[in-house]
């Protein structure tokens, strides 16, 4: 790729961003972030400016991601980007597959070791993160995360915002509402309604 890519978010998530983009073929990543002036740079990438400059020169650049793990903040970022017809990516590393039989979402982040199988549909915004799996037919939402080693299996449904925490595990067919948590190791096997945190093997609600 030609030109340069601009981030929004100089955490943990951007820096993975930032590095599957070289990988992929970028050769110029800057950062906006609103710790700068006190954050100038994040490892080798230069920091340019507050989330408010990154808004007001997205033009300025070949491609634009939003590397915030938020997934509300995330999205709401993503929303103002749409408003100004700016050129937002999906970055796929180039160590995960992804069948040409599913589909992404604008500003996805598939990371390193990630699968996602035929039919399978990524909302805008959402990140499959190292090493977890979506497979045939799911619907992730828009701003989920899959944390790394989480398994989905198929015809999955998972709502908007949703966090699947690492190493979880979700039986096929079934049906997450949105703002969900599932914790760590957790193995979802029934349906669970919006807003709720679930825990354990088998997965239960915390009340």
């Amino acid at each position: 790729m030609t030109g340069v890519l601009a981030i929004a978010g100089a955490g943990g998530h951007g820096r993975v961003i930032a590095d599957a983009a070289l990988e992929c073929g970028w050769h110029e990543v800057v950062f906006f972030d609103d710790r700068f002036p006190h954050l100038v740079s994040t490892l080798e990438w230069p920091v340019l400016g507050t989330f408010a400059d990154f808004l007001g020169n997205v033009s300025r650049f070949k491609g634009v991601a939003v590397g915030i793990g938020d997934g509300r903040a995330r999205l709401s970022i993503l929303d103002r980007l749409a408003e100004r017809d700016a050129p937002v990516i999906t970055i796929v590393h180039p160590h995960a597959w992804v069948s040409s039989r599913a589909k992404l979402g604008a500003g996805c982040m598939i990371s390193a070791g990630a699968i996602i199988n035929v039919g399978a549909q990524i909302g805008r915004g959402a990140i499959v993160n190292t090493g977890a799996t979506v497979d045939h037919d799911c619907r992730v939402g828009p701003g989920v995360h899959v944390a790394p080693g989480a398994h989905i299996s198929g015809s999955v449904e998972i709502g908007a915002n949703s966090w699947i925490g690492v190493g979880a595990s979700i039986r096929q067919g079934i049906c997450i509402g949105s703002g969900v948590i599932v914790g760590a190791g957790a193995a979802v096997v029934s349906d669970l309604p919006d807003d709720v945190v679930a825990v354990g093997v088998p997965a239960r609600v915390r009340n």
